[in-house]
């Protein structure tokens, strides 16, 4: 049996789990929306339904598939240690930020006389004049 990570690796799995997300749909909805054929979409259905991800219910002539969420869990389970990565590191480069924008604050308010003018000045160019080229 494949992974967890195998079966969502498959991008057209995964197309068809983020038209899931947003409701339950039909076969025929999937092949409309993602333009994929009737097989295809059959195929990484029937995938996803052996792994848990999908399951389905038969509503007249339809049958309309419907995100399972214990699957996700086992890849949220995984992405933690990430997200603890992520926020240590989001954490130490909001508080750099802040120290910057506190020293930047602290420049603004400290006298312009003792630290020069806090306007940059102009430097006075030469203008250029143009001769016209001699005649040969």
């Amino acid at each position: 049996m494949e992974s967890v990570f195998e079966i969502i690796a498959e991008p057209n799995r995964r197309s068809i789990l983020s038209l899931l997300v947003m409701s339950e749909q039909s076969v025929g909805e999937i092949e409309r929306q993602l333009r994929m054929s009737q097989p295809t979409v059959s195929k990484h259905l029937r995938v996803l339904r052996d792994a848990g991800f999908v399951e389905s219910t038969v509503d007249a002539q339809r049958r309309l598939y419907r995100l399972r969420p214990e699957p996700f869990q086992e890849v949220d389970d995984w992405l933690a240690q990430f997200r603890r990565f992520w926020s240590s590191h989001l954490d130490a480069l909001e508080r750099h930020l802040d120290r910057m924008n506190e020293d930047r604050m602290n420049e603004d308010r400290m006298d312009p006389q003792q630290h020069g003018s806090s306007t940059p000045t102009k430097k006075k160019t030469k203008k250029k004049t143009t001769r016209p080229k001699p005649r040969t």
